[in-house]
């Protein structure tokens, strides 16, 4: 019998964790287990040991592991991080507190800002200075490293953060205080630098971002070092890489060097998975939307190519992706893909507040005790509980029947908590409580399109997640888009993007240059500066650079700006460059300056290792049982009963709805007035009529 390898996705998610295995000949198959909030690595154990056991196989036949994780986000929103200390310049300790004088409402006089990661009596000074160019004006001195040290051992702090004053420039100050710390304090405690992590200009964005990536830092290295030793105690020792949140990977070691990068890493992948899927077809602007059991996320794609930011707060509450909303986080200035955020999800909490308002999330119930119709202890109702009792989905078990439901629980609830106390018909509650998610859920989709000057209409939504299929219609109706697409794999569609993306690292280093004092040969020389370091801290991590793409970028503003704009630099010619950043500005920010001088700030390298798979086919999907059911569509109408099919039941002819497509890993719901073909890769292709 031939013996396959396979290469395997892994998404944990709030509910479920997605796993995808793609087989050395391209066979892809998917599975969904319930999370292990407790311990997510034994989750994983535990479902690569079954599938090695399904496929009678042996775990050295795992060649690769792909995972994406919700441990580093929820280590922040949940304040359960590192006890961490912060090393910085004298005079500078108060740069946490004092942010950027910005908060994300107006008029809220009650407004408390989040309080700083590293606890101001955690927050010790050495005596330095170095200037703007990189110059030293006041030399280190190691006492006052030395004497922090013994500080930081008394308090028993678990990571130590350094941000020295322009250490961008220069950051031998930084390196030498490190190992002072290191020798002072041991390997236990978890130190990285600012200057490593973050080379750029900007104090307050360089030090809240070497902050947040020492305070979630032991949170990832203890995960990585529990997910290690699982894998190997069930015989995988294979290589596991990370998904990062720009919509690369990297490996499991270079992400526990750089924990901030793992922040939104799981719906990176999404999108990843969505600009794929669409790279080449006929979609100019693409609308992800991915929906699980705890949030609802949307991103744009033009062209094939993700929104991509290096702005982004974590711990905001929801994020709007706004450079317009900012203040309610903890900045951090790296790579992201731009992916709006929002608290409505399967999970979400249904509740009535003194007001008598019916309120839906941002609570979740999560994997435990999950939605009451789950059975595994919850007792508030949640918009599963909702769905269900629509008819939406099976009300008798998920997962290919793998996940027993308790449909008369979830009804019981929704009817003894919501419908009964505001004297409504179960059915119309159930109604009300889908077109509330959908209005919020309708605002994650607005952040990444209207708030953009892009107008929705224009574009295909693209639905994916457990959920997202369910109500995808009902947020295209919402917003007025016409055309929805549900991919192959839809529910577990995150888990097969970590499959589908590159090796993507991207290095900077800033230019010490004033504007004019920049040549050809100079911008020519800082590139390849930057690239020769790219290669070596590349090769030390184990990669072939043979196949990498080298893609250079300049970050640029006008003189006497205070933030700038990022543009490709091809050619490495600086009156290129010039051009193309007044265009950008131009299209950003409708004018441009024929006079003033343009300043190169930072030059960026991103280094990308294309993934070489063989074409990829899915399995035959198990047959399911499916039973026609009652579903409502419309609360002032009774539900009537709707035909329950799966993919393969669609053929190229247009089908009119109503009826609930079934599968494995999620359902997809059509209204009456919706059109269904299936599309040639075995997409659900849904046209909605014009209202």
């Amino acid at each position: 019998m031939t013996q396959h390898s396979y290469r395997i996705g892994i998404d944990i998610g709030g509910t479920f964790t997605d796993v995808v295995v793609a087989r050395d000949d391209g066979l892809i198959e998917t599975r969904k287990v319930p999370s292990t909030p407790d311990d997510y690595s034994r989750g994983i154990a535990q479902a690569l040991k079954a599938l090695v056991e399904e496929f009678q196989t042996t775990p050295d036949r795992i060649t690769g592991i792909v995972h994406a994780t919700t441990v580093a986000t929820n280590a922040i929103l949940e304040y359960k991080g590192a006890r961490t200390g912060l090393l910085t310049t004298e005079g500078f300790r108060d740069v946490l507190e004092m942010r950027r004088l910005r908060i994300p409402v107006l008029y809220d006089l009650q407004y408390d800002k989040p309080k700083p990661l590293a606890a101001r009596h955690l927050r010790l000074e050495a005596r330095e200075r170095l200037g703007p160019d990189g110059a030293v004006r006041i030399p280190l001195c190691e006492a006052d490293v030395v004497e922090a040290a013994g500080r930081f051992r008394e308090a028993k702090v678990e990571a130590v953060a350094i941000s020295f004053l322009h250490a961008y420039a220069n950051p031998e100050h930084e390196i030498a205080a490190e190992a002072i710390l290191r020798r002072e304090l041991g390997d236990n405690v978890y130190i990285c630098r600012g200057s490593e992590i973050l080379p750029e200009i900007r104090e307050y964005e360089r030090t809240s971002t070497v902050v947040v990536n020492a305070y979630i830092g032991p949170v990832v290295r203890n995960y990585a070092s529990a997910l290690t030793a699982r894998l190997a105690s069930i015989g995988v020792t294979c290589q596991v890489e990370m998904m990062h949140s720009g919509g690369g990977i990297m490996r499991l070691g270079s992400a526990v060097k750089r924990a901030a990068s793992l922040v939104e890493s799981g719906p990176a992948a999404g999108v990843i998975a969505c600009a794929r899927l669409v790279s080449g077809g006929e979609q100019p602007s693409v609308i992800s939307f991915d929906m699980g059991g705890t949030t609802a996320k949307a991103a744009l794609i033009e062209d094939g190519e993700p929104a991509r930011t290096t702005e982004y707060e974590v711990g905001a509450g929801i994020n709007l992706s706004s450079k317009l909303v900012k203040g309610g986080g903890y900045p951090i200035k790296m790579p992201f893909i731009d992916v709006s955020e929002i608290g409505a999800g399967g999970g979400s909490i249904v509740a009535i507040d003194r007001m008598n308002q019916v309120s839906v999330g941002p609570h979740s119930a999560g994997a435990y005790p999950g939605p009451v119709c789950y059975g595994l202890g919850g007792k508030q109702a949640t918009l599963t509980d909702a769905f269900l009792t629509l008819g939406y989905i099976n009300d008798v078990a998920l997962a290919g029947g793998s996940f027993p439901l308790q449909a008369d629980a979830g009804r019981s609830a929704l009817h003894d908590q919501i419908a009964g106390p505001l004297g409504l018909d179960l059915r119309q509650t159930a109604r009300g409580v889908l077109t509330l998610a959908v209005t919020t859920m309708t605002r994650a989709v607005k952040a990444v399109s209207t708030y953009r000057g892009r107008d929705p209409r224009h574009s295909t939504l693209v639905a994916f997640g457990g959920n997202g299929p369910v109500v995808a219609t009902e947020v295209a109706r919402a917003l007025g888009i016409r055309r929805v697409i549900v991919p192959r794999a839809a529910g577990v569609f995150s888990a097969l993007g970590l499959l589908r993306s590159d090796v993507e690292q991207e290095f900077v280093r800033p230019s010490r240059r004033r504007a004019g004092e920049l040549d050809d040969g100079g911008l020519a020389r800082l590139f390849a500066e930057l690239t020769e370091d790219a290669r070596r801290v590349l090769a030390l991590e184990g990669y072939d650079l043979a196949r990498a793409e080298f893609r250079h970028s300049a970050d640029l503003r006008y003189v006497g700006q205070a933030y700038e704009l990022t543009v490709p630099a091809r050619h490495l010619a600086l009156d290129e460059l010039a051009e193309l950043f007044h265009q950008e500005h131009e299209r950003t920010y409708g004018h441009r300056s024929q006079k003033d001088q343009v300043h190169l700030v930072n030059a960026r390298l991103t280094v990308r290792m294309p993934l070489l798979a063989p074409a990829q086919q899915f399995a035959v999907e198990a047959p399911m049982r499916r039973m026609d059911r009652p579903v409502c569509f419309d609360a002032a109408a009774a539900s009537a009963p709707v035909a329950v099919i799966g993919r393969a039941d669609l053929d190229g002819q247009p089908r009119r709805g109503p009826f609930v497509i079934e599968e494995y890993d999620c359902t997809c719901v059509v209204a009456p007035d919706q059109t269904v073909r299936l599309d040639e890769a075995g997409n659900i292709d849904i046209a909605l009529e014009a209202a």
